[in-house]
């Protein structure tokens, strides 16, 4: 019975000491260092303007009017839904993911047709002429997430035409804000490039004079 005891004792004294080190010390030394040194990112990455959060630089958003690049299709829809939608129960809280479609999903290609045919009209409207090439694969299908923040140069460069007819910027000051918001590849090698949607369009709201956060 004393060994039962002595057992005992020393169980609830490991168990309370890996408590206080794992369940309290360690979240607090973590989430310290983490304020420190990399306050931004633990805070999620946001970017504020005028004191505004007008959203992070990990998550896509859905951006409306041609005066701004479109992110990639997103089977969550970013999270953004209406006050009916709310109301009549389709939206059920923040969410991730995809349909995880085949490649041979008929539903699939029946909405990547309809896309493709409508960003070729939009373009034509823009320019004036006949889109020369494919539309990018990544702006007609969705990312794992739902939620990708990012879409490739070539998806980039084929909106260009697009944003200047919209914005009024031109086409030097459109490609200007593309290259400076290229994430390159790491060591020149690892990864891929990839543009940030949200900081593009950050930069032509500005220089047309409005904000996103308004």
């Amino acid at each position: 019975m004393k060994n039962f005891t002595s057992y005992l004792k020393k169980a609830f004294g490991i168990t309370l000491v890996l408590i206080v080190l794992c369940g309290v010390a360690y979240p607090l030394v973590m989430t310290g260092a983490g304020q420190l040194l990399f306050k931004k990112q633990a805070n999620g990455s946001m970017i504020e303007i005028n004191g505004k959060k007008v959203g992070s630089e990990l998550i896509g958003q859905e951006f409306e009017g041609e005066q701004y690049f479109q992110g990639r299709v997103s089977s969550v829809n970013y999270n953004v839904y209406s006050e009916k939608e709310k109301e009549d129960g389709t939206y059920t809280g923040p969410a991730s993911g995809s349909y995880n479609y085949g490649s041979t999903t008929e539903e699939l290609q029946t909405r990547v047709e309809k896309d493709m045919e409508a960003f070729q009209k939009k373009y034509e409207n823009a320019t004036g002429k006949e889109l020369e090439g494919e539309v990018p694969a990544d702006l007609l299908t969705a990312s794992g997430s739902g939620l990708d923040p990012h879409i490739s140069p070539s998806s980039a460069k084929v909106q260009i035409p697009i944003v200047v007819a919209n914005s009024g910027l031109s086409e030097e000051e459109v490609e200007t804000i593309v290259e400076e918001n290229t994430e390159h590849k790491f060591l020149g090698i690892f990864g891929e490039e990839k543009v940030n949607v949200l900081k593009c369009n950050i930069e032509i709201a500005e220089k047309m004079g409005v904000t996103l956060d308004e």
